[in-house]
């Protein structure tokens, strides 16, 4: 295959240095569920955006891997909380891109089936993989919960898998309690494998792939108009911003992860989900939880 990268990741800050966030972009935001934790100090949640004005990746490279690099700059961690929202001329060009995309385009077929009969009356809750759920590299990991082979013109790559903490407490009760979809900008071949090793309960209704997101403006969003599903009962969870610029009104942001198994992101959500499950609508509690 061309250059296009299998895996959708951020930079991880171990391994290469932090992309610097310009200062216009940068404010403050104090997420509650970050209350809960027993620290002296809050955590950071850095979004770094990437030029939204570049075009598309290259088919002409010749790396013998694709990078590791994120198309959509995600949430990074810290030492003191901060979340930048979406740019406002960002979220004006997303909107607009959805007005004139339904003017000029007929409905195109919805992406996830009819609901079934024992999801019916359920939220559904769009999950993202690669840095929310779990961390994968080309490079050997000792600890490595998965090993999955994939193929890449012809040869066969190791990739090394390692979950997030708590992250199968989190899905199990995601599963009991929502309509569970996995939308990874991932491609399939990588993700689909990751997947049938990460969730052995079958909480994931549906899965979704690159080929699912909208390429706009350099980033692979994940439209949930698309879904089929009532907008004011859907859900994302995803470590970056840059996915869900279409509908952040919908999001619940989550801190990058890459190795920290001290993390308690996951854990830290559930109770706040189960809450979720029993609202009308998902936008009042949505916009109670980033403006506390």
């Amino acid at each position: 295959m061309d250059n296009p990268s299998i895996i959708t990741q951020v930079t991880n800050p171990k391994e290469e240095e932090i992309l610097s966030c310009t200062q216009d972009k940068v404010s403050q935001c104090n997420i509650s569920l970050k209350k809960q934790r027993s620290r002296s100090i809050f955590s950071t949640l850095f979004c770094c955006f990437r030029d939204y004005n570049v075009e598309p990746p290259s088919t002409n490279s010749t790396s013998a891997l694709p990078p590791l690099v994120e198309e959509n700059g995600g949430l990074q961690k810290g030492d003191q909380m901060q979340v930048m929202p979406i740019p406002s001329d960002i979220i004006l060009s997303a909107k607009l891109y959805i007005q004139r995309r339904t003017e000029l385009q007929p409905p195109a077929k919805y992406l996830l089936p009819e609901l079934t009969a024992s999801d019916y009356g359920k939220k559904c809750v769009v999950i993202d993989l690669d840095e929310t759920l779990v961390h994968s590299s080309f490079k050997p990991i000792s600890n490595a919960d998965f090993i999955v082979p994939v193929e890449i013109d012809g040869t066969i790559h190791q990739v090394y898998v390692l979950k997030r903490p708590h992250v199968d407490e989190f899905l199990q009760r995601m599963g009991e309690l929502f309509e569970c979809v996995l939308f990874t900008a991932s491609l399939a071949k990588y993700a689909d494998p990751v997947a049938d090793l990460l969730d052995r309960w079958g909480v994931f209704r549906a899965r979704l792939f690159r080929e699912s997101c909208v390429f706009h403006r350099g980033n692979y969003v994940k439209d949930l108009s698309r879904l089929g599903r009532e907008l004011s009962k859907v859900i994302i969870v995803d470590n970056s911003p840059a996915s869900y610029i279409f509908h952040p009104e919908n999001a619940v942001p989550v801190q990058s992860w890459f190795d920290d198994m001290t993390d308690t992101e996951l854990l830290d959500l559930i109770p706040f989900f189960e809450g979720l499950s029993k609202e009308e609508e998902v936008y009042s509690m949505l916009h109670k939880l980033c403006n506390r």
